[in-house]
């Protein structure tokens, strides 16, 4: 019960509280926010395999939660979803071990691992930058709603299984963030709900898998697991219930900047050649925000006029997301 009194307990619980909130809000996945906080907070004396392990162990909690409201409305595709898990489950449950295999100290192993979750956190930020082009694209040529019940797509669904169990077992990114653009170019016709409810339902064997092999390898510091889930578990209900209420548009797209932003942040910790070794580059990674805040919105301006629409205005990012919302 001491253990969480302590100031470290309490940041973990914020933090959980924090990103609980912002994915019960967006439905974007916790572990590309949770991770790279909890390093940052030098939580587990800052070591990636610890908050890694904590972190998956305290996702198959709330996402079992999430997964059984969305299966007991009946929004998720099944069919779907146990094509993703045959594929996510055994990737996730080998990841783990294949970093080991091929690394040979507790050094090294940080090092791999924060230069794995740097380039995963810059992967899931650009797979939402992808998601908002496709949503653009199919509201200007009409809202193509495709098949809500398409036919099922073996192969193409069992590599995307594939590399997001990986990533998800090695990094503990991905399962809700690169799963879920796949899933929408894979099968554009299935609404958000279903989208969300399929993700969630495979998210969890998948989380399971990769947590196991985590915790058998690495052990499980229940010091960072218990005020993760303590504070995580109420922030994603609190998320889910006032998510109407919140522009979400202005959070996906400070997100991104966030994960971009900790990405290079990760990268430049872990020493990664072009940044350099020997010292870390903080104001690079200020720089990098900065021009994401002033860049973006003038390049997505750009982008938006080969589509032939008005630089800014409508339709937003929150009316480009919308025809999948209302499809059913």
């Amino acid at each position: 019960m001491n253990d969480l009194l302590t100031l470290t307990a309490l940041a973990i619980i914020a933090a959980g509280f924090i990103v609980g909130i912002v994915v019960g809000l967006t439905g974007m996945g916790g572990g590309a926010l949770m991770t790279p906080a909890l390093i940052f907070l030098g939580v587990g004396g800052g070591e990636a395999a610890t908050v890694v392990t904590a972190d998956l162990t305290a996702a198959a909690v709330y996402k079992t939660g999430g997964a059984a409201m969305h299966a007991k409305h009946g929004s998720p595709n099944l069919k779907l979803a146990a094509w993703l898990i045959a594929g996510s489950v055994p990737m996730a449950f080998l990841g783990p071990y294949l970093v080991k295999v091929f690394t040979d100290s507790p050094e090294d192993l940080d090092h791999v691992l924060k230069m794995a979750i740097g380039f995963a956190l810059l992967f899931a930020a650009a797979t939402y930058a992808l998601r908002l082009y496709i949503g653009l694209r199919q509201l200007n040529r009409g809202g193509d709603a495709g098949d809500p019940n398409p036919p099922i797509r073996p192969i193409p669904t069992l590599l995307v299984g594939m590399l997001g169990g990986l990533l998800v077992g090695v990094t503990s990114v991905g399962s809700g963030s690169v799963i879920m653009i796949a899933l929408l170019m894979l099968y554009p016709g299935l609404s958000a709900v279903k989208l969300v409810g399929t993700d969630l339902v495979q998210a969890v064997p998948l989380v399971l898998a990769a947590a196991i092999a985590n915790i058998a390898i690495h052990g499980l510091d229940w010091s960072i697991a218990i005020p993760l889930i303590l504070g995580s578990v109420p922030g994603t209900l609190i998320g889910s219930r006032i998510a109407p209420l919140v522009p979400q548009s202005y959070i996906r797209r400070g997100i991104v900047v966030v994960l971009t932003m900790s990405g290079v942040a990760l990268l430049d910790k872990a020493g990664w050649a072009p940044l350099g070794k020997d010292e870390t580059h903080p104001e690079l990674v200020g720089l990098v925000g900065l021009a994401m805040i002033i860049l973006v919105p003038l390049i997505w301006g750009l982008i938006r006029k080969t589509e032939g629409m008005p630089m800014f205005g409508a339709p937003t990012v929150a009316q480009i997301e919308k025809p999948h919302a209302r499809q059913k």
